[in-house]
């Protein structure tokens, strides 16, 4: 029978069905967590009050998670009191509803497997969403989303489920500052980065590392060294972290960047690389250069002007063959980029900007975006850059979350004092100060490295 025949029965239809839950689940996981308070411990990271499919369950859990984040116990009264004091009591049904849950609870020692089928059971609830949001965007026309929008918002929709235990939506700043103790203290620790560090201990410790949302904006006029400094610093979390990184380079080839960092690598001038004139004491060298990057989770895309619906699948793709989240984008360069047409090409650079910075919310992954900037730099005295020199449009000041400025002195006068140094400028800090670091520059293997320091402080990230 075809789909279009009028009597045609929905296939697994589930119009008389109840939406997927555990309620038995739901309760033993409460009452594991009133009779052993260390229960919590071994959930609160995977199960949020959201995943319930009873609300008042989830009242309950987020009362025991606060009580949890302030390190006292989770028994049945202090839940009770602390309901109690927060007029959520009568609404959960009062004591006799917490007293159940005890009374019917042996243990909490099955209470992973049980967070596990809750959660399972949100999921399942949540694809239900996902075919009605279906159905809405078949409705609408071309001109009110076009048809690739509407996959990719549902391919969004998607991602974000397969991802989530997150708490999706608006979070009550309570429950927002409960898993902002969590974290300062797994910091305070050492048990997590602060931020996503660079290698550049200096640039690290103005910054405290990258936040996985940040638009991160480096910008330097020609020669300045932005392709190599980006990379480097990519191929610095590949290497040292083992985090998956991608590159998009609309200016330089696959084989050109691979070029560069062979040759950093293999300490081998890349003019020998390029001629093939390489001597015999430095073919080990090449062999072992080639052996170390090839286990980097280091990706390469050279697409010329790929859109931003492209650079958001590829980077899903890695992360589904790597299993986890990517480490740093880089997109090298704005300027090349494919706009979204309408002329203005101020405008198209403003909401290139702005979709880099969902971009990075959306994947949880900072992004790198180099910039020209413009040639007013080069009519001043003090060729050092400012925001002011960002090419093209304001918005790229203001989406940044951090914008660093590359300045190399030698370049527009060979006598400096300050040749083989390179100054990393950052003017746009969001979350704290700005300043410049001066690194050294070697030219030979265009290759910036840290200064060195007479007795080298330690950080987090040693």
């Amino acid at each position: 029978m075809y789909a279009s025949d009028d009597n045609v029965i929905p296939f697994g239809s589930t119009a008389n069905k109840l939406p997927p839950q555990s309620i038995e689940s739901e309760e033993a996981i409460l009452g594991g967590i009133l009779l052993d308070p260390v229960a919590i411990e071994r959930v609160r990271d995977i199960l949020k009050p959201h995943h319930f499919y009873i609300s008042t369950h989830g009242r309950i859990y987020s009362a025991a998670l606060k009580l949890n984040a302030l390190e006292l116990p989770t028994d049945l009264l202090m839940v009770t009191n602390y309901l109690a004091d927060n007029g959520d009591l009568e609404i959960i049904g009062g004591r006799n509803k917490l007293a159940s849950l005890v009374d019917r609870t042996v243990s909490a020692v099955n209470i992973d497997a049980l967070a596990a089928v809750v959660v399972d059971k949100w999921k399942r609830r949540e694809l239900g969403r996902l075919g009605s949001l279906a159905i809405e965007l078949q409705h609408k026309g071309h001109e009110e989303m076009p048809l690739e929008q509407a996959f990719e918002q549902l391919q969004d929709f998607i991602y974000q489920l397969q991802r989530s235990s997150n708490a999706t939506g608006a979070s009550h700043i309570s429950d927002v500052v409960v898993n902002l103790f969590q974290e300062i203290e797994d910091r305070s620790q050492g048990r997590v980065l602060p931020g996503i560090p660079t290698g550049f201990y200096d640039l690290d410790a103005l910054t405290g590392g990258f936040n996985r949302t940040d638009l991160i904006i480096v910008a330097g006029r020609p020669a300045m060294g932005k392709s190599a400094f980006a990379a480097q610093i990519a191929f610095h979390l590949a290497s040292a972290y083992r985090f998956p990184v991608v590159v998009f380079s609309l200016e330089m080839s696959k084989l050109q960047i691979a070029m560069r960092e062979l040759s950093s690598e293999a300490k081998i001038e890349s003019s020998c690389l390029k001629s093939g004139r390489i001597s015999n004491t430095q073919w080990q060298s090449l062999s072992q250069g080639i052996s170390t990057l090839s286990e980097l989770p280091v990706y390469l895309d050279d697409r010329p002007d790929p859109p931003l619906s492209y650079i958001e699948a590829e980077c899903r793709k890695i992360m589904a063959r790597e299993c986890r989240d990517l480490g740093l984008i880089v997109v090298d360069y704005l300027q090349l980029m494919d706009g979204f047409g309408g002329g203005n090409r101020n405008n198209e650079i403003e909401k290139l900007t702005r979709s880099l910075k969902r971009l990075a919310m959306k994947l949880q992954t900072p992004v790198m975006c180099l910039s020209q900037l413009s040639r007013a730099v080069e009519s001043r005295n003090n060729k050092r850059p400012m925001l002011s020199d960002l090419r093209d449009s304001g918005g790229i000041e203001q989406d940044g979350d951090k914008v660093i400025m590359l300045y190399r002195d030698e370049y527009y006068d060979p006598n400096t004092e300050d040749r083989g140094v390179a100054e990393i400028i950052l003017a746009k800090n969001r979350d704290g100060a700005t300043g410049t670091i001066k690194l050294l520059f070697d030219a030979q293997f265009t290759k910036f490295k840290n200064m060195v320091r007479a007795q080298p402080e330690r950080s987090v990230w040693d």
